[in-house]
């Protein structure tokens, strides 16, 4: 008995892109037209990218990074070779059909995304506070009385301290945001990842995403450069260049 497969899609574009790559099942990554588009898809076993696989493996944080890593490696061969709107992680079709019906269902819209990325590049920029350093620890006066007044004190000024630069810093965040979002064509934010996820230890306060015109990279670069010089209550980090994901919306329509 053959193994029943489900189709992946990776990436729509106007052209095919992106040869020999392998997707996150090691499938040769192929394409299927309709509707003037072409989408970039592969071949699946469903035992392990079938709805109720997905939603078991998706716990698995291990198989998530190697699939998401495949997946994006597939759309940034395919963005190498012209405009592509990056479909969402784990967006399987029973066949070709399924492919070609939203295809052909929403060529309008895959067309105005492409005309809108086209010649442009995502670029992410994360700005983060790092935390102050506790107030230095004064004498404290032998009775309890003036201990006790001592240590609230102390909190006192810790939250102060605190509170001073978390303001600071969203202060200088929003700064930062207007000065690239005047660069780009198009600008988003995203909600703040956890220290544990962006692998920084201060806290993030910005995290945008820009679409900056191909021409103009290097100025936005050297404006994130500028930001992060100019911004003491912030450090700004520059990540990418991106496939536009932050601006390939349809899914959520």
């Amino acid at each position: 008995m053959s193994e029943e497969r489900g189709v992946w899609l990776y990436a729509v574009a106007r052209e095919a892109g992106g040869g020999g790559q392998r997707g996150v099942a090691g499938e040769a990554v192929r394409t299927v037209a309709a509707g003037g588009l072409v989408a970039v898809v592969g071949d699946v076993p469903l035992d392990a990218f079938g709805e109720q696989a997905l939603h078991r493996n998706l716990e698995d944080l291990d198989w998530l990074g190697a699939v998401a890593r495949a997946h994006d490696a597939v759309i940034g061969a395919v963005a190498r070779t012209g405009p592509v709107v990056p479909i969402r992680l784990a967006t399987v079709y029973h066949d070709d059909d399924g492919v070609r019906g939203v295809l052909e269902e929403r060529a309008e819209e895959f067309g105005r995304t492409l005309d809108r990325v086209a010649g442009r590049t995502e670029w992410g920029v994360k700005a983060f506070v790092d935390v102050p350093p506790p107030v230095p620890r004064t004498e404290e006066a032998p009775s309890r009385r003036g201990a006790g007044a001592a240590y609230l004190a102390r909190r006192r000024a810790e939250r102060d301290t605190q509170a001073e630069a978390e303001r600071l810093a969203v202060e200088q965040a929003g700064k930062v945001h207007f000065r690239l979002t005047g660069l780009a064509t198009a600008a988003r934010t995203h909600p703040p990842q956890s220290r544990e996820l962006s692998g920084h230890g201060g806290q993030m306060v910005l995290n945008a995403a820009y679409l900056v015109d191909d021409d103009r990279s290097r100025a936005f670069a050297e404006a994130v450069a500028a930001c992060d010089q100019d911004s003491p209550a912030v450090r700004v980090q520059l990540t990418g260049p991106w496939p536009p994901y932050s601006f390939a919306d349809w899914e959520d329509r």
